[in-house]
């Protein structure tokens, strides 16, 4: 296959070709059946050489190195020599309706490949566009990737992690911190690093039988590492802070000891409520709340579970009894809109915790090829005339 436009290089590692059988028996498979019958005319009646245009039909980050490793392995495998003109660099922001890609090849070899080619790309470019977004709503916040238990399998997974890694460098090009790591070793290398970041599920908690005690297991196991402790299992979040940092004050002073609050959307953080919420608000921030909010804003804000308010009443309580030093780490449904509402109200979150960079429209994530030239003749079907190759495009062969 042709230069790729340099993509084999930058973070992380490459891609895994596919599932058991190989290449070829995934395409067997896994294509959509027109495009092998197609094969077959184009058999009987003669080859063409053609471009294909990639593109999608929204505003996403350049993600292609999944899917051009793929097309580089199934080019190899099936012995076609195929040309790649790259439009738009991993990490490039790029335009609803740009081409992402140009490729050119064999019908013959081509043809089959395009049901795949297209799976590859366009999930990961609407993934890294949401990682792109959220570390840019936060900038002072990192990001740690949680991204396998919304994901449909290793393929899935891998694919969620590499464009959150796009996205995040994108970002911090722009001064954002960006995500600094992800939950399990698997996909760690998109990340440069070797293992996966974490400390303690829910279920720690419930077999220790207390905050504080599943904390003390966890030091002595760990006794030499930071310390992020979970404590909304108990609905004591504040008191079950304050009282592991009275357990380990040297931790909380050297700013190794982070808390995390995940409370699910049923209830409200301890000691709030509606009235309580907006009251923290207006203590901290109370341009947030003195203008129009849809439901889903207000919610974020004031609502249940994760809410600016919550995190605000966490620092403030902290703060108040004299752990400056200690951090707070948010999760539980930190996507794009969220973010947003956290940065409008200036929440005080060291740390992200989030999966939701996994596309929640998922019919957004559909990348779309059309054949634009046969035989070097521009040609394509009525209405997609803005895939023509223009003069001047960037080419690599």
């Amino acid at each position: 296959m042709g230069d790729a436009g340099g993509v084999q290089g930058g973070i992380g590692g490459g891609a895994q070709g596919g599932s058991g059988g190989g290449i070829a028996a995934d395409i067997a498979a896994r294509t959509d059946s027109y495009f092998t019958r197609t094969r077959l005319v184009v058999e009987r009646f003669g080859d063409k050489r053609v471009t294909y245009a990639l593109f999608l039909r929204r505003p996403v980050i350049s993600a292609p190195r999944l899917m051009l490793a793929w097309l580089e392995a199934a080019a190899a495998e099936r012995g076609a020599q195929v040309a790649v003109a790259l439009m738009h660099a991993e990490g490039d922001w790029v335009g609803a309706g740009e081409p992402i890609v140009y490729i050119s090849g064999s019908l013959l070899a081509l043809s089959e490949l395009e049901t795949l080619l297209l799976q590859k790309l366009g999930p990961a470019c609407v993934a890294a566009h949401n990682a792109f977004q959220m570390s840019l709503a936060l900038p002072r916040a990192a990001f740690l990737a949680m991204e396998a238990r919304h994901c449909a399998g290793a393929e899935m997974q891998d694919m969620m992690a590499y464009a959150a890694a796009v996205g995040s460098r994108a970002a911090q090009r722009e001064g954002a911190r960006g995500f600094v790591g992800n939950a399990n070793d698997g996909t760690a290398h998109w990340f440069g690093a070797k293992r996966g970041m974490g400390t303690m599920p829910h279920s720690l908690i419930g077999y220790a039988g207390s905050t504080l005690r599943a904390a003390e297991m966890f030091r002595a196991t760990f006794p030499d590492e930071p310390m992020t402790v979970l404590v909304d299992y108990f609905g004591r979040e504040i008191t079950d802070a304050l009282a592991v940092c009275a357990r380990f004050p040297e931790l909380a002073s050297a700013g190794q000891l982070s808390f995390r609050l995940d409370t699910h959307g049923g209830r409200f953080v301890e000691g709030l409520d509606p009235a309580e919420s907006y009251a923290v608000l207006e203590r901290h921030v109370p341009g947030a709340i003195r203008r129009y909010r849809s439901e889903t804003e207000l919610r974020y804000l004031v609502g249940t579970g994760v809410s600016a308010a919550a995190i605000w009443r966490l620092r403030e309580a902290l703060d108040a009894a004299g752990y400056p030093g200690t951090r707070i780490v948010a999760s539980s449904g930190f996507g794009v809109d969220k973010c947003r509402v956290m940065a409008d109200a200036r929440a005080p979150i060291d740390v992200v915790g989030t999966g939701s960079f996994v596309p929640d429209s998922w019919h957004e994530t559909y990348a779309t090829a059309d054949i634009v030239e046969y035989d070097g003749v521009p040609l394509v079907k009525l209405g997609r005339e803005f895939l023509l190759r223009r003069n001047g495009a960037r080419r690599r062969t």
